[in-house]
């Protein structure tokens, strides 16, 4: 690793302000940014851990859903959520092995937007908001693409919003050893509709599937979604699956997704 600085505010104010420093890099759970700097592929002068601000972490409910910190661990989120919102609880104990659970964090995962991580799918789906220390974002304007999203230099996210759904589930296909997902699919079913969001799949990262969505709106069993098919050229085509493969398998899980609701 580079040489750098290290800072643990205790407040969203002296993080954004830490953060505001030329160089610096908000550091939550790690779990992508310390391999990344361990292989000298970043190299940040400050890095400033959101961990220590006691107002991102935890998870309650109250106006607009169930609010999540964005410091709070995955182990966290399958343990406290799961009374309110079983399928994101099931997701997040779902989340690589038990060492990734317990350092990794929700705000962390979202702001990195891999292309085949677990909650871009369940923010997606369930339409959440992601509060960050400026604004608010809405789930279908924040994601932009592999790694990338809405995310403004020095901005960062302290919690995210999740309304509840009446029905959901998460189904995913484990790549064996990373244990991310080499195709998941979270669907959602509100009042006034399905949402249906896929990852691991596409050249795009995570996005919703609305061919499903309305079938599924239209009547909401696993066989609406036996009639279509999935486009794989804009797939993701890899040593562990070709485009058509995850293709086939967005269909798949879609299905056994509303099984499982």
């Amino acid at each position: 690793m580079y040489n750098f600085d290290f800072k643990k505010p205790s407040t969203i104010a002296e993080a954004a302000k830490a953060l505001s420093a030329t160089g610096a890099q908000a550091l939550s759970g790690g779990q992508t940014l310390i391999p990344t700097m361990k292989q000298r592929l970043a190299a940040p002068g400050v890095l400033v851990s959101l961990t220590g601000i006691a107002e991102m972490q935890g998870v309650c409910t109250g106006d607009g859903g169930l609010h999540i910190g964005g410091a709070t661990p995955h182990a966290v989120v399958a343990r406290e959520a799961a009374k309110a919102y079983p399928a994101l609880a099931a997701l997040a104990g779902g989340i690589g092995d038990m060492a990734v659970r317990n350092r990794g964090t929700i705000g962390g995962s979202v702001a990195n937007n891999d292309p085949s991580a677990c909650y871009p799918a369940a923010v997606l789906a369930s339409g959440a908001t992601i509060v960050t220390n400026n604004r608010k974002i809405a789930a279908d304007d924040f994601f932009h693409g592999l790694f990338t999203t809405a995310l403004a230099e020095g901005e960062f996210i302290t919690s995210v919003v999740f309304p509840i759904p009446d029905k959901a589930a998460y189904v995913k296909f484990n790549q064996p050893a990373s244990r991310f997902a080499l195709t998941g699919v979270f669907v959602a079913k509100f009042g006034n509709g399905v949402r249906v969001a896929v990852t691991g799949a596409s050249d795009n990262g995570v996005f919703r599937w609305a061919e499903a969505e309305k079938a599924l709106g239209a009547t909401f069993a696993a066989s609406a979604v036996a009639g279509l098919a999935v486009d794989g050229s804009n797939m993701i085509n890899d040593l562990h699956g070709t485009g058509a493969y995850r293709a086939n398998l967005v269909k798949v899980l879609t299905q056994r997704a509303v099984a499982a609701t």
